[in-house]
């Protein structure tokens, strides 16, 4: 296979363990500068010149886009995905994960941890704001940071008002998040292939220091992540739609808060960590996909209307929990169950004799009508009730 990679930094050693991973399977990896691209828009023929010539064929494309040109470096992924090429992540992924605040606002809709986060402009809603998330100390974070720059910690919200005033007046855009304090400046890094953790490991701050980062001196040690904090990586990476990703989580007392999920993570910090071979894991993954691509079910869908995908859970008064899919009568319905969602596991292409239990999220194709009469109606959520502050003696 003919493998591409995009980036600024064809020197780096993410861009070296790449080229030796795919050298080893047989493959070739061209290595190309993102900003040397032009992007042409003709009807029935989207293409590309790198650097004023043609590019020829690629079977795969491997996006490092650095976050200071994503606008263009994903407008050239884009230009890829029109001209069939597969990507390792998509542009539409990776432009969202950038964003902070969209981030966990996607994030929010789903079970799963994020530390409490609030984004005001007005200089009167701060400290109410501050208050909403639980009081400080908190967390400062500048939308366009990366690798620790521009993360604050303080201590008081006196001092979290100070900051958050003198960052706006500059016209930046500040969260306001939780100091989860039981995490002690430590994290987990966890990087996802795939539906699958190929390695994890823990970042821990030296000194006074509370960002874990390696590039803010932060030391790494391997680590063996139990099923909760592994589906969770996997998990939040599939909502932010990345197929390899670097997922940072916190340690709290409920379980994994997602910090981020980083699209273009580094491999030299966990392969130094770990000893794994993530490159190879890397290449394997667009082995196995350049062979089957993925489909976009929503184009297809469009094809043959009436029809669509949809999701119908399971309760203990659901006339499906406690049958077969045999027993259902789903099939004589012309609704197909693709896959079971089962207390965080996926039962795929169940077979007639699969039970169907309270809990299950059934991944159903069928007739939009059919499937509407089995979806319940939405139960209006319950905001969590805060914990309350201990106060001083």
């Amino acid at each position: 296979m003919k493998i591409g990679v995009l980036t600024r930094n064809a020197k780096g050693y993410s861009i070296k363990r790449m080229k030796e991973a795919c050298e080893k399977r047989g493959h070739k990896l061209r290595v190309l500068d993102t900003l040397r691209f032009s992007i042409h828009v003709e009807e029935e023929l989207p293409s590309l010149k790198y650097m004023g010539k043609n590019l020829g064929h690629l079977d795969a494309l491997i996006p490092r886009i650095g976050a200071s040109i994503t606008f263009f470096g994903t407008a050239v992924l884009r230009q890829f995905e029109q001209m069939g090429t597969f990507t390792v992540n998509t542009a539409n992924a990776i432009t969202v994960s950038r964003d902070k605040l969209r981030s966990l606002q996607i994030l929010s809709r789903h079970d799963i941890g994020i530390p409490q986060t609030a984004f005001v402009r007005d200089k009167t809603d701060v400290l109410p704001a501050i208050d909403e998330v639980g009081g400080a100390p908190v967390i400062i974070k500048l939308l366009e940071g990366t690798q620790g720059i521009g993360v604050i910690l303080a201590d008081t919200e006196r001092v979290a008002a100070a900051i958050i005033e003198t960052l706006q007046s500059t016209k930046q855009n500040v969260l306001i998040q939780k100091f989860v304090a039981e995490s002690k400046g430590k994290d987990i890094r966890a990087f996802v292939v795939g539906d699958q953790v190929v390695a994890a490991m823990r970042r821990q701050a030296q000194g006074q220091e509370f960002r874990s980062n390696v590039h803010r001196g932060g030391k790494t040690q391997s680590v063996k992540l139990d099923s909760v904090y592994e589906r969770t990586a996997v998990r939040a990476a599939q909502i932010m739609g990345l197929r390899v990703a670097g997922v940072d989580m916190l340690e709290g007392v409920d379980g994994p808060q997602i910090m981020e999920v980083n699209s273009s993570p580094g491999l030299e910090g966990i392969e130094t960590a770990t000893g794994i071979d993530i490159a190879g894991a890397i290449m394997e993954y667009i082995e196995q996909n350049v062979l089957f691509p993925d489909i976009d079910i929503r184009q297809r869908l469009t094809i043959s209307g009436g029809y669509r995908v949809a999701e119908v859970p399971i309760d203990v008064n659901s006339p499906l929990a406690h049958k077969t899919i045999g027993e259902s009568g789903l099939r004589d319905l012309e609704v197909l169950v693709l896959h079971i969602s089962r207390q965080g596991a996926i039962i795929a292409a169940p077979g007639g004799s699969q039970e169907i239990l309270p809990g299950d999220v059934l991944l159903c194709y069928g007739k939009n009508l059919t499937l509407r009469g089995l979806v319940p109606p939405p139960k209006p959520k319950k905001k969590k009730k805060k914990k309350s502050k201990s106060k001083k003696a």
